[in-house]
């Protein structure tokens, strides 16, 4: 029964997030995450291209050669780094015509959580704290250009830290930096 599959797989990772917002403080975050995943535009594609250790969004772009599921998504949810590239006022320069923009901390941490939920869902129970380091690092290359210099370094100084200090140590440094930023 592939629904049912979906339906706990999102909501599983869903749980991890806000668990994870709620720790550190970011409760609207922690409520809010990935509710689109729940509208037939995404949730019918999940159904479709369910396989339960990744993405049903890759598979829909293996299979099609782009992700209708995807392209709602990314657009809806601000802790993607997609949804934060605009067009750029001096296109000579970056030579795409676009450009990424800083994201706020609260969507950076959002951003870190959910990467954090998706390597346990996916990786179950040999998950380790390293985990969500390896994989960005894997698309690090093809984010380059896509990532704003400032939210990289937030980003991959909170997964280094998760990555060698451990969850708890790095959930209070967030925790005690959500709360100065307020």
């Amino acid at each position: 029964m592939q629904i049912w599959r979906h339906f706990k797989t999102i909501t599983y990772h869903k749980y991890l997030v806000l668990k994870g917002c709620f720790a550190v403080g970011l409760y609207r975050q922690g409520l809010l995450h990935d509710l689109s995943k729940y509208a037939p535009s995404e949730f019918l594609i999940g159904i479709k291209y369910y396989q339960g250790n990744r993405s049903p969004n890759n598979a829909e772009r293996e299979a099609t050669g782009y992700s209708t599921a995807w392209l709602h998504h990314k657009g809806r949810n601000k802790h993607h780094y997609e949804y934060w590239i605009d067009y750029s006022a001096d296109e000579a320069k970056t030579g795409t015509g676009m450009k990424p923009v800083p994201m706020p901390w609260r969507y950076v941490i959002e951003m870190f959580m959910d990467r954090v939920a998706a390597s346990k869902v996916y990786n179950g129970c040999a998950y380790t704290d390293r985990d969500p380091l390896t994989y960005y690092e894997r698309g690090a290359a093809r984010m380059e250009s896509f990532l704003h210099p400032d939210t990289k370094r937030r980003l991959e100084k909170l997964l280094h830290m998760l990555a060698e200090k451990g969850e708890k140590k790095t959930f209070s440094y967030i925790r005690s930096k959500t709360k100065k930023r307020k």
